[in-house]
């Protein structure tokens, strides 16, 4: 058994919230799990005891200018406390969850590797932000950044064998005959809505797949006034794909 007393931490008549004049040591470098039903004193141990006082005694290392912006610990009711190291928080709380978060973005290593790499990468940048994934200048334009790359299956979207005018012409809620994106197209003025997809002439497909977003020129009377045109293709990355 280890008997050098530097390497536990010692914790005498802790009285703190629940805890009944607790004294125990803790070793050092150890993985040590406090388990227990709810309202045995897991969390005024280690979080309202250890934790408060690991923080009082570092911020009061900073000198008076700096200590008024930090947040304030009161001392801790127990008798004594000896060889107790900084100690670091994780929040019990589970992080949001973002497709552009990941470990580095959320502990903040990831601003300083890119940092790292901004000075010594080959060629020279200079500029760290053309190392994140997460900003124009440095993300891959491809999956724009998010590593995953996700594409329309056009066939599956559509029934080219359908005209507009037929149910389930195009496979995606909002989109069925009817609803507000439907009419989209078939209010356009653009396309025969008998007519079945595949026999559209060729600039009839690039505008029903392809077309950016476009003011009609003589819009048909239900045409929404400030509504635009845009093909299936960048409709679907823009507001359903990429909105993910």
């Amino acid at each position: 058994m280890d008997n050098n007393e530097q390497n536990f931490i010692n914790i005498v008549n802790a009285t703190e919230n629940n805890l009944k004049h607790v004294s125990l040591k803790i070793p050092k470098k150890k993985i040590t799990v406090f388990t227990g039903v709810s309202g045995s004193g897991k969390s005024s141990l280690c979080l309202d005891t250890i934790a408060a006082e690991s923080r009082r005694e570092l911020n009061v290392t900073f000198p008076s200018f700096v200590q008024q912006f930090l947040p304030k610990y009161g001392r801790p009711e127990v008798e004594r406390m000896e060889n107790l190291p900084v100690t670091i928080v994780i929040d019990q709380k589970k992080p949001v969850a973002n497709s552009r978060s990941t470990v580095g973005t959320y502990t903040d290593i990831y601003a300083l590797l890119r940092l790292l790499f901004s000075r010594v990468g080959k060629p020279f940048v200079g500029y760290s932000d053309s190392f994140s994934f997460n900003h124009p200048s440095g993300k891959c334009e491809r999956c724009e950044g998010l590593g995953v790359v996700t594409e329309l299956d056009i066939h599956k979207l559509v029934d080219f064998d359908k005209c507009l005018n037929d149910e389930g012409v195009i496979k995606w809620p909002a989109f069925t005959t009817g609803a507000w994106r439907w009419k989209r197209y078939a209010y356009s003025g653009l396309f025969d809505l008998n007519k079945k997809i595949k026999d559209y002439s060729k600039e009839e497909m690039d505008l029903f797949l392809y077309s950016p977003q476009i003011r009609l020129k003589n819009p048909p009377a239900n045409w929404p006034k400030t509504a635009k045109y845009e093909g299936i293709y960048p409709r679907m990355y823009r507001s359903i794909i990429r909105s993910k």
